[in-house]
């Protein structure tokens, strides 16, 4: 949730809210969404280009390693989907603003913070891989958070300043004072993590001892992300807050101050409730006192126990049942196998299709996958009688819609899209997982549009994202280019190079070649990462392409995965992937798209590593299938057209064969590869100013 200027106050009193731990040999639950996207902002990786995702999951895997070294046993709670009274609304809305603004700022070249499309993905990816045992909640986590922590007695870590407010037994130890990559030792031999711990007890006293059962007002009336009167600020300007402070922090922490100072005169919250009402026009008391005796409630136990299913694997949550959701969905949820987007769209008929860094000046990215989501809305439309109850108040009535909110230029819309209505046996969602692999396969790749021969090739977890690139390619508004293909393809070989190199028993000669190879890319991502102006039409191709393999990863999980996704168990170089984060490196495929447009051609990157030249040509040869004719016909950009006009009929007819009739351009025809070189002036000129 989070409470407006409530976490820089407590950190500017840092001496004498907090105390410090020497962490290690103790269980540790952490806030899951909290955690990811400080790992994601905070250790230097590179956001324009659409996620680094290796270089993110290494960053995870060095933060778990830290704990395991210090006898720390993480528990990691992730936020589900929105909660049912959608009373966090209108702060999604103005965050989902925010992030237009930012990414706008950093597909310019400013500065920013957003999170990749898949990141989150990743990071279950990761968890999954290192077993961490991790649980999805329903809705919001902080309650069950909370109340977890307190029955294993242990401390919370997060950055949410919530924490500050929950009376938690063992404390909440803040992420950015959390010093994971600075381990010390006690006595040489046992290690720990130096920590700082929010006392709760001390934030009290400095308020004149004042009842902790006081902070869950002072919480929503300072404002959280689930209340935000505007008839509050009638109190505020009328009740003469006393300050307590005169320097320009305490200015700066007026309200936080303010009310904790005024709170700290009352014995009990009934008692300071009925005080705040006295402000209020009497007509709008009891609607008041109702709002905020429900969100003050938001701070108490929760219902869920997550002790069992940690123990038991078994997840319990009241709202969830009594929405009398189909057990396997409720199941698959808490593992983290179906996404909240599921869930939103499940329970509320509404989700959020989030911005990346793209091209402001065209529609939105996810507009190329709406068919995908159309079918998995109608997958879900027939899931429960129970969701007739549900409050859908962003749609007309209109049984088969569902609402996205989505980015139109530099600002947000809600669209209502039509869900696709399925045969019959696949609209009822209770029994979707019952269908035969065939059938749940075939309904897949019909969704994708493409034909299950075209796969046979693949190796069998770059199947899906080979179904996904010929989707994406069929659609004539990706305006995909040959070098955008070419440059996503090489990129899927970091995953099988990564296996070659790692795998015993290779041959010296093979094991050399992928390694040259594997060096070689992470040059061209290094190269890329050293300050290449982002071409916003490229960023805006492979945004489409995320927002394609986002969606055919969430209507796989909903159809019980009939094409694998990636393995991350078994090493084999070439029959499975291995990791969804080796899939696709933003700043890698940039990389490579300004080479294979300057010079550099594909034949020449993979001569040095057979294997991996074998496994593009397969993936090659799959999607040129789907691909549009224009995309192998050789161009001149020229300022004349009358000299571009005659280049053309002299020339290209020849190059079309295969032959080199002209001496500035050479067009292998007949290549499997597709290759194109264009090396006269003019072109070059503008590969550069691309860059």
């Amino acid at each position: 949730m989070g409470i407006r200027g409530l976490m820089s106050f407590v950190e500017d009193h840092s001496n004498e809210f907090f105390t410090d731990l020497k962490l290690r040999d103790t269980k540790i639950i952490i806030d899951g969404y909290a955690l990811f996207h400080r790992l994601c902002f905070n250790s230097n990786l590179e956001l324009r280009y659409g996620g680094d995702y290796d270089s993110f999951a290494d960053v995870v895997q060095k933060f778990f390693e830290s704990l395991f070294a210090c006898n720390i046993r993480p528990y990691v709670v992730l936020d589900g989907g929105c909660d049912i009274s959608d009373k966090k609304l209108t702060t999604l809305k103005d965050r989902a603003r925010e992030k237009i603004q930012t990414a706008h700022s950093l597909s310019l070249g400013g500065g920013g913070y957003v999170c990749p499309l898949l990141i989150r993905e990743v990071f279950i990816q990761v968890l999954i891989k290192l077993q961490v045992c991790f649980v999805q909640c329903f809705s919001e986590a902080d309650r069950d958070i909370m109340t977890l922590a307190n029955h294993w007695n242990c401390p919370v870590l997060s950055s949410d300043s919530d924490f500050c407010i929950f009376d938690l037994k063992t404390g909440f130890c803040p992420l950015n004072s959390f010093q994971w990559r600075n381990m010390n030792t006690i006595k040489g031999t046992q290690y720990y993590i130096p920590a700082k711990c929010f006392s709760l007890d001390a934030f009290c006293r400095h308020f004149s001892n004042m009842n902790k059962a006081l902070l869950p007002l002072f919480a929503v009336l300072c404002g959280n992300d689930h209340i935000n009167l505007p008839i509050m600020e009638t109190f505020l300007s009328k009740a003469r807050l006393p300050l307590g402070a005169t320097n320009s922090k305490g200015r700066r922490h007026h309200r936080v101050l303010g009310l904790l100072n005024w709170l700290s005169h009352f014995d009990n919250p009934t008692e300071a409730l009925d005080n705040v009402l006295k402000y209020l026009p009497r007509k709008d008391r009891e609607n008041v006192k109702e709002l905020l005796c429900c969100s003050m409630e938001e701070y108490q136990q929760s219902q869920v126990k997550l002790q069992d299913f940690f123990q038991y694997g078994s997840y319990v949550c009241p709202d969830a049942l009594n929405l009398g959701l189909p057990e396997w969905v409720l199941v698959a949820l808490a593992k983290g196998q179906l996404s909240p987007f599921i869930s939103d769209a499940l329970v509320l008929r509404r989700t959020f299709l989030h911005t990346q860094v793209e091209n402001m000046q065209r529609p939105n990215a996810h507009r190329i996958s709406q068919p995908i989501r159309q079918i998995i809305y109608g997958l879900l439309l027939n899931a429960s009688p129970h969701l007739g109850n549900v409050s859908w108040n962003a749609l007309p009535p209109q049984p088969l819609a569902f609402s996205e909110v989505e980015r139109i230029n530099k600002n947000i819309k809600t669209s209502i899209v039509g869900a696709v209505e399925l045969v019959k046996d696949h609209s009822d969602l209770s029994k979707l997982t019952e269908l035969s692999l065939g059938r749940r396969q075939i309904l897949l790749l019909e969704t994708l549009k493409v034909k299950p021969t075209i796969l046979e090739p693949i190796p069998t977890s770059l199947k899906l994202p080979i179904a996904v690139s010929c989707y994406w390619l069929q659609h004539t508004e990706a305006k995909a280019k040959l070098h955008h293909l070419q440059a996503l393809l090489l990129g899927m070989l970091m995953g099988p190079l990564h296996a070659i190199i790692n795998s015993p028993g290779k041959e010296d000669l093979q094991e050399d070649g992928a390694k040259v190879l594997y060096e070689e890319f992470q040059r061209v991502k290094e190269q890329t990462r050293l300050g290449t102006r982002l071409d916003l039409d490229t960023a805006h191709i492979f945004c489409q392409w995320q927002c394609c393999l986002q969606m055919g990863v969430y209507l796989n999980q909903l159809l019980s995965t009939p094409l694998p996704e990636p393995d991350l168990t078994r090493p084999s170089a070439f029959n499975t992937l291995n990791d969804l984060w080796r899939l696709y490196n933003g700043s890698l495929v940039h990389g490579l798209c300004q080479q294979l447009l300057a010079s550099t051609s594909v034949e020449n990157l993979l001569r040095m590593c057979p294997k991996a030249k074998q496994l593009y040509e397969h993936l090659f040869n799959a999607t040129r299938s789907y691909a549009p004719a224009e995309l192998f016909l050789p161009k001149v950009k020229s300022t004349s057209k009358k000299k571009r006009q005659k280049i053309q009929g002299t020339n290209w007819s020849k190059n079309r064969m295969g032959t080199t009739s002209h001496p500035g351009c050479w067009y292998e025809g007949s290549n499997r590869f597709g290759l194109l070189m264009v090396e006269n002036l003019e072109e070059h000129i503008e590969a550069c100013q691309l860059e």
